[in-house]
């Protein structure tokens, strides 16, 4: 547990700071004169909901702390007020929180929706704050579910899976708070937000690309990233190293998976002409981990030898999930991410006896939705049990949390943008994924040209789960959606600041998928001006 809270205070994988839009992103129009009275606000239910209560409370600002595993603050926060509205779905015996944080003088007319991580539905305190220093009224809701690994909603007394929660927690709950947020802004202020943003990274990402397919006219704009997209499959899929590792009886240590992925990133580096430790398009690295065998790896002052049966493992792994007759059942992790992540396990004991340990938010997922089962044994799952809850996941979730329609076009005719970034070294979700859903809704809406129109995803080169919430580099998606919303002004690259494999900082304008960067064989790499971006055929 130390390790993963470690994992956790780090802010990976869960996103715990989900957003924080730099000073670039806030603008103030004439509505910033609006001075807001914090009183609670009649406010009409939404549909299929009852209010169960509404209030309001006057807050000086100053430091917010966040809440909950994820934790964080935010400093310089100002004086704001918050609206506190209980929903509850007749029937449901739910009770889903909408909070709306509204500042008290500097309103830049804008309004935002934040999204969750892992099984936290929405916002722990941080990115309200960050929004509202920024001039934003913000909303965010908690769907009636706990915080970030709190999985105790998911059955109920009698085990069943709790359907009700599970649907707050997939879609409805983040549709009402755009309209009770937007309601308690107007209510407030004597005036709707000009605009309307969406902003989410992993579970939030998964909102974001929800609020698009299933209620278009929410949000102007949507910045949806690393997008848990794809969860009925995915969340099963990261447990693929844990099935290979006990299927296959070999767990090699965290130093021996290191020394595979160093080895395949040092072999890749050069595709896109230059070497600095950032692989461009990892899905093109085709590095044969059996290059490996023999080599000696120093782990903790002993010398370990590499096997063959470690270099199965890692292949296995790297490939993905596999039925027992070879058909490929979703991405595996991303040639260049941190393996140890998803393939953690304990050291051996005297004898010899190794005890995988597996990530906590897929293994709930499987237990608790998919098999319906807690005390579930994740340690003797074979390859065709593996196969058949894959499956299973697929047939009863897909349409509930799959998050995977690729029909984008009332988001498009309704004149909303929608704006992704996606870590090509994510060790959590796919990077796979996400482009294979780009790749539907291009078929699905007539190609790159005219999805570009309204949706564009960039790939960062080495670059972790919701990495560039500054975790390993940095980027302004929120400044460059504002700019495409409300000046027409579409990214062609989405400037951003990464980390080569020296530690250093360097500056590189990610490019529009497909496009890929490429460097100009002349310049500082460190400079994002020495790199174009061309397309995947003269990549």
């Amino acid at each position: 547990m130390r390790r993963l809270l470690t994992v956790l205070a780090a802010g990976v994988p869960l996103a715990a700071a989900v957003y924080l839009p730099t000073a670039s992103a806030q603008t103030t129009d004439t509505s910033a004169a609006t001075r807001a009275a914090c009183s609670a606000p009649s406010v009409k239910a939404p549909a299929g909901t009852q209010v169960e209560s509404v209030t309001a409370a006057a807050h000086e600002g100053g430091t917010i702390a966040g809440t909950g595993i994820l934790g964080g603050s935010v400093s310089g926060v100002p004086a704001y007020c918050e609206v506190t509205v209980t929903l509850t779905h007749p029937g449901d015996n739910d009770h889903a929180q909408v909070r709306t944080w509204l500042p008290v003088t500097g309103w830049n007319g804008r309004f935002q929706g934040l999204g969750g991580a892992a099984y936290l539905a929405g916002d722990n305190n941080v990115g309200l704050g960050t929004a509202v220093k920024s001039g934003y009224a913000a909303v965010s809701t908690d769907a009636g579910v706990g915080d970030a690994l709190d999985t105790s909603w998911a059955l109920n007394g009698e085990g069943r899976v709790d359907t009700a929660l599970l649907e707050n927690f997939a879609s409805r709950s983040q549709h009402e708070a755009a309209v009770v947020g937007k309601e308690v802004v107007d209510a407030v202020y004597g005036k709707h937000p000009a605009y309307s943003y969406f902003t989410g990274c992993s579970t939030g990402g998964r909102q974001g690309y929800m609020e698009a397919q299933r209620h278009p006219d929410d949000y102007d704009g949507i910045l949806a990233d690393a997008p848990a997209v794809n969860w009925d499959e995915f969340e099963v899929a990261t447990l693929w190293p844990q099935v290979v590792m006990n299927n296959e009886k070999t767990y090699p240590s965290q130093c021996e998976f290191t020394a595979f992925t160093n080895a395949a990133v040092n072999a890749c580096d050069s595709l896109d002409g230059v070497k600095d430790g950032l692989v461009n398009d990892a899905s093109r690295c085709d590095f044969d981990p059996r290059r490996l065998i023999g080599t000696k790896v120093l782990c903790q002052g002993e010398e370990l030898t590499i096997t063959a049966a470690d270099a199965t493992v890692v292949r296995k792994i790297w490939d993905g999930p596999r039925t027992t007759s070879g058909k490929k059942l979703w991405y595996g992790v991303p040639v260049g991410a941190d393996l140890w992540a998803l393939a953690a396990h304990t050291d051996p004991d005297a004898e010899g006896n190794v005890v995988g340990s597996p990530f906590p938010v897929p293994a709930a997922w499987l237990k608790l939705w998919v098999a319906k089962d807690p005390s579930l044994d994740l340690s003797h799952i074979t390859y065709s049990r593996f196969t058949q809850l894959f499956k299973q996941s697929q047939a009863e979730y897909d349409k509930v949390i799959g998050t995977d329609d690729p029909d984008l076009s009332g988001f498009r005719d309704s004149g909303g943008k929608l704006l992704t970034w996606h870590g090509e070294a994510d060790q959590y979700i796919p990077t796979q994924g996400t482009v294979q859903y780009r790749q539907k809704v291009e078929r699905e809406l007539g190609g790159t040209k005219k999805v570009d129109d309204f949706y564009r995803l960039f790939l960062a080169p080495g670059t972790n789960h919701c990495g560039l919430n500054g975790l390993d580099g940095s980027a302004d998606g929120l400044a460059a959606l504002t700019a495409w919303v409300e000046h027409g002004k579409a990214p062609r690259t989405l400037p951003a600041t990464l980390v080569d494999g020296q530690g250093q900082n360097v500056s590189r304008d990610l490019c529009s998928y497909p496009q890929v960067s490429r460097y100009r064989g002349h310049g500082d790499p460190a400079v994002a001006s020495s790199f174009k971006c061309v397309s995947p055929s003269r990549h």
